[in-house]
């Protein structure tokens, strides 16, 4: 991140901090130009144009404006290459309690989407392969890279999880933490796949056939998916929801976890998985996926350790029969027959912005602001500032330039792809 350019005008005043906290803080009044240049900085916006003559392009953002915080999302806008056919991935990630699972996942998937398409086309004149196949390659993309996450760990121990409780905490430290492997001070190979278990990310992206006549759409957790159809007046047409929720707001999930787990009424609790975590479905978290000797002899050994198992613990007891997080997607199509829809992929950062709006509310209002846009340099950054507050410089510098130790909001990624 860049250094933030010097305002023209300082003037340090009170803000109330976002979220109703009583606590109050100092902010910089931002005039226009200089309002432009630090959301630029801070959100670090990029186009990247995959065909120009088609109008094929994707608009990024990944923002947090909090100097002293490192982002924990990460995003993809990539063309796969299969046998000379461009299959286009595009897609954001919102890590948690650690960005080495959302690193891994990022970096990965697009490459294991890539590997399974070719498999089913095999040259360049191969047939397209059906929606439903498609669908099916996503889903077990996903829950077969899951699967290798807690899986590869397990494989350390010749026995698996059945002999963890017979080995000392010295001989378990031993496997785990080997610093003195191929990577030297920041890990071996046992080390890195151990710190994904320890870890977790929502997943949602979105893949276009070479023809741009297909999207799918593949999802965990709780980022926002909505394709935006733009009327020939310039105006919004339409727009749709291509994703529900994986969390406690969605009561689907809430009755799909208590009825695979009868007669545990703590499965969810306070609307959180176990009581601890707000995604029902994501990438990692070995603790919710796996029994709790998992957790309590694998990652409490893993170095630096857990100065403070007790919430941890909590939880374990609650820990009766898992799997709790699902990592399996859901997956839809769509026929694109618009030439100017947009596709917009955001995580839940961005709905965090709009206090007391209920979904459709906000969704409705990113499809016709985005929708409305044409010309705009940046789409996304376009839909950002809007949902700081658009041409109100006073509430936006107050979102942007509190003078805090820690995050006051959420890190917020957008992408708006042309199709």
């Amino acid at each position: 991140m860049g250094s933030v350019p010097t305002v023209t005008e300082v003037h340090v005043e009170l803000a109330e901090r976002p979220g109703d906290s009583p606590l109050r803080c100092s902010f910089v009044p931002l005039i226009e130009n200089d309002l432009v240049r630090r959301l630029a900085t801070l959100a670090n916006p990029e186009r990247i144009v995959f065909d120009a003559a088609r109008g094929h392009l994707v608009d990024i953002i990944s923002f947090q404006p909090c100097l002293r915080s490192t982002s924990q999302d990460r995003f993809v806008a990539q063309q796969l290459d299969v046998h000379g056919q461009k299959w286009t991935f595009t897609g954001v990630f919102d890590g948690h309690l650690g960005d080495a699972t959302v690193e891994h996942t990022a970096y990965h998937l697009p490459i294991i989407v890539k590997q399974s398409l070719q498999k089913v086309i095999t040259g360049p004149a191969s047939p397209a392969p059906g929606p439903e196949l498609i669908r099916n390659i996503l889903s077990n993309a996903i829950t077969s890279f899951d699967d290798a996450i807690a899986g590869d760990v397990l494989k350390l121990f010749p026995g698996g999880l059945t002999s963890l409780e017979n080995r000392t905490d010295e001989e378990i430290q031993a496997v785990v933490n080997d610093f003195d492997g191929p990577n030297g001070g920041g890990g071996g190979a046992n080390y890195q796949k151990a710190k994904l278990c320890l870890y977790g990310t929502t997943a949602l992206f979105a893949l276009v056939d070479p023809a741009h006549e297909n999207l799918w759409v593949a999802n965990l957790g709780d980022c926002e998916a909505v394709l935006v159809t733009p009327g020939t007046d310039g105006r919004l047409a339409r727009h749709e929801v291509l994703n529900v929720l994986h969390n406690g707001s969605n009561p689907a999930e809430i009755a799909r976890v208590r009825r695979d787990h009868p007669g545990e009424p703590e499965s969810v609790l306070n609307g959180r998985v176990l009581g601890t975590i707000a995604p029902f479905r994501c990438i990692g978290d070995a603790a919710f996926k796996q029994p709790a000797i998992f957790t309590r002899r694998v990652l409490y050994n893993l170095y630096p350790g857990v100065a403070d198992p007790t919430p941890w613990e909590v939880f374990l007891a609650r820990n009766r029969t898992p799997p709790y997080i699902s990592s399996e997607p859901d997956v839809i199509h769509r026929r694109l027959g618009h030439p100017r829809s947009l596709l917009i992929l955001a995580t839940d950062g961005l709905g965090e912005l709009y206090d007391g709006a209920g979904r459709g509310e906000r969704v409705a209002d990113w499809a016709r602001y985005v929708a409305e846009g044409a010309g705009a340099a940046n789409l996304a950054l376009r839909l950002l500032r809007h949902a700081l507050g658009g041409e109100d410089l006073m509430s936006i510098s107050q979102m942007i330039t509190l003078d805090m130790e820690t995050p006051w909001m959420d890190d917020t990624t957008i992408i708006v792809q042309a199709l």
